[in-house]
C-alpha cells in the first residue's frame, strides 16, 4: 500500500529547522512518506517563522503558493503551522479560509494526530493553544541536513522582555529540556554519525534555571564533553550577562567544546541598550570579551547588532561603530530595526526613517570587513582542524568549516589537495584569506578521526 506523501517546507531559524526534524519523524513513524521535492504530495506543512515582518511577507507567500497547488489538484491538503500561525492566527485564518488546518508552536508529538485528522475531514481545523512545549520522543527526529551536523535545542521560550522582540508573546516561558533528555538525544545523534553538535535555544545560559534552581549550561557541557563520538560542541544565542566566570572556564577546560560563542548583544550605548531592555553596555561587554579571549586565545566571538532602534541618534550609532572598532569581533550580523506591531518598542514615538536605519546598517557592515580580514588573515601560516561538508565541481577544492565556522552563518575553509571523505575532520594549513573565507592545504589528505580545535 502506498505511504501518503507529506512535503514539509521550513521558514525562519535553525530552531524551525528541529521542530520540522521531530514533525517529520512523527510523521514517518506513523506511515507517511516524507518527501520535500514533491510536486504531488498529499499534504503540505508549512512550518512557519513569525520573528520579523519580512518573515511573515515569505510566509504569506508561501502559503499562496501552497494553496495555488491545492487549486491546481496537486496536493489535497494544507496545513500551516509554527510561530507566525501562534502570532496572529485569526488574522490567517481569514485572510486564508483555503487552509485546511492551522497548528500553534510546540505541538510536534502530536502532529500524526493532527495530520490524520486533517485529512478525514472536510472541516478546518484550528490548533492554537497557550504557548506549552510537548518535547517530542528522541528517536522519532528525522534528520534533514548531513549527518555530520546537527542542532540541539536545550529550551524552548524566553522570559527576557526585550522591547523589539515578539518571541515570548507566541513561544512563551522558558522552558529548559530535562538533562538526561538532552543527553539521550545527543547519544542517538551521535550514534546516527553527528560529530558536531550546535546547541540552540532562545537564551542557551538560562538553561536548567527552570528545572533545577541553577544555570546549568557548564554542567550540561561536561556531560555533553563525554559523549562518545561527539567531537565538537558549540554554543549559539548566549545572553551576555549570563556569560558567568564558571561558563568561560568550563568552555576552557572541555576539549569537545569548541572556541566559538555565539552571544547577541544588539547594541553597545547604554541608553539604547536600555530602551531595549537589555543589559550592559559597550565597557560591560568589553570586559566579558577580554575574560573569552584570555580564557581561549583562538576563540571566534559571533554577535548580531540591531540598527535604527527608535530613538538611536547619531552619536549613539557612533558609539556602537567605536565598540566595533575596540572589540574586533569575529563574526558580526546586523538587523534594520523592525517595527512590529505588538512590541513596545513600536510605541515609542521617535522612530528612525529607514533610509536613515539603511544607512547605517550598511555603514556597520563596510565597517566590520576590514575587521573580518584582519582576523583571518592572522590564520595565514597557523594550522587549523576542517570539517569538510563538500567539494567544488571540478574537485579541485574541499569546502569545510572550522571551529570558528558555524553552519549557515559564518565562513568556509577552502582545501587544496584534500581527498578526505566528506564529514571527515582533517588539518589544514592556512595560505591566504579574505574577509569571508580562508584558503588553505591540508596537511594529511585523507582525514584525521579525533580534532582539536
Amino acid at each position: 500500500m502506498k505511504r501518503p506523501i507529506v512535503r514539509i517546507i521550513t521558514l525562519g531559524c535553525a530552531k524551525n529547522e528541529v521542530d520540522s526534524e521531530e514533525i517529520a519523524g512523527v510523521l514517518h513513524q506513523a506511515g507517511y512518506q516524507l518527501d520535500t521535492a514533491s510536486d504531488s504530495p498529499e499534504v503540505v506543512v508549512i512550518n512557519t517563522c513569525g520573528f520579523l515582518e519580512s518573515a511573515k511577507r515569505e510566509g504569506m507567500e508561501v502559503i499562496r503558493q501552497a494553496l495555488q497547488m491545492k487549486r491546481e489538484g496537486r496536493t489535497e491538503r494544507v496545513i500551516v503551522a509554527g510561530c507566525m500561525v501562534q502570532r496572529m492566527g485569526e488574522q490567517l485564518r481569514q485572510q486564508f479560509p483555503e487552509v485546511d488546518a492551522f497548528v500553534g508552536v510546540g505541538q510536534m508529538a502530536r502532529f500524526a494526530e493532527i495530520v490524520n485528522t486533517t485529512r478525514q475531514s472536510n472541516a478546518p481545523l484550528t490548533d492554537i493553544q497557550p504557548p506549552h512545549h510537548r518535547w517530542a520522543e528522541v528517536p522519532t527526529r528525522l534528520r534533514s541536513r548531513a549527518p555530520w551536523t546537527a542542532y540541539l535545542k536545550v529550551s524552548e521560550g524566553c522570559d527576557h522582555q526585550c522591547t523589539f522582540c515578539t518571541i515570548p508573546s507566541f513561544r512563551g516561558k522558558h522552558v529548559s529540556k530535562p538533562i538526561e533528555r538532552i543527553l539521550e538525544e545527543a547519544h542517538w545523534l551521535a550514534q546516527n554519525g553527528t560529530t558536531e553538535i550546535n546547541l540552540i535555544a532562545q537564551d542557551t545560559t538560562q538553561y536548567g534555571y527552570d528545572l533545577y534552581k541553577q544555570f546549568m549550561l557548564p554542567n550540561l557541557l561536561r556531560e555533553l564533553n563525554a559523549v562518545e563520538g561527539v567531537e565538537w560542541i558549540r554554543i549559539h544565542y548566549a545572553y551576555p550577562s549570563r556569560v558567568t566566570d564558571a561558563l568561560i572556564e568550563t568552555m576552557a577546560s572541555l576539549p569537545k567544546v569548541v572556541p566559538y560563542l555565539d552571544v547577541p548583544l544588539q547594541h553597545a550605548d547604554r541608553d539604547i541598550l536600555r530602551a531595549m531592555r537589555r543589559p550592559g553596555d559597550g565597557a560591560t561587554y568589553l570586559k566579558m570579551i577580554r575574560k573569552l579571549r584570555e580564557a581561549m586565545p583562538t576563540i571566534a566571538i559571533r554577535t548580531t547588532f540591531i540598527v535604527g532602534f527608535p530613538g538611536e541618534s547619531e552619536t549613539h550609532f557612533q558609539n556602537l561603530l567605536e565598540f566595533l572598532y575596540e572589540a574586533e569581533l569575529d563574526r558580526v550580523g546586523a538587523f534594520v530595526y523592525s517595527r512590529e506591531k505588538s512590541t513596545p518598542s513600536a510605541q515609542i514615538p521617535d522612530q528612525v526613517p529607514f533610509r536613515v536605519k539603511r544607512a547605517r546598517f550598511d555603514e556597520l557592515m563596510r565597517a566590520q570587513q576590514p575587521i573580518s580580514y584582519r582576523k583571518n588573515q592572522a590564520w595565514v601560516g597557523k594550522t587549523m582542524q576542517v570539517l569538510i561538508e563538500s567539494y567544488t565541481e571540478d574537485g579541485n577544492w574541499a569546502i569545510g568549516r572550522s571551529h570558528r565556522d558555524a553552519p549557515d552563518v559564518d565562513g568556509l575553509v577552502y582545501v587544496r589537495q584534500c581527498h578526505a571523505p566528506v564529514g571527515s575532520f582533517i588539518s589544514v594549513q592556512i595560505e591566504r584569506a579574505d574577509v569571508y573565507d580562508v584558503y588553505g592545504v591540508a596537511l594529511n589528505p585523507e582525514g584525521i578521526i579525533s580534532p582539536q580545535p
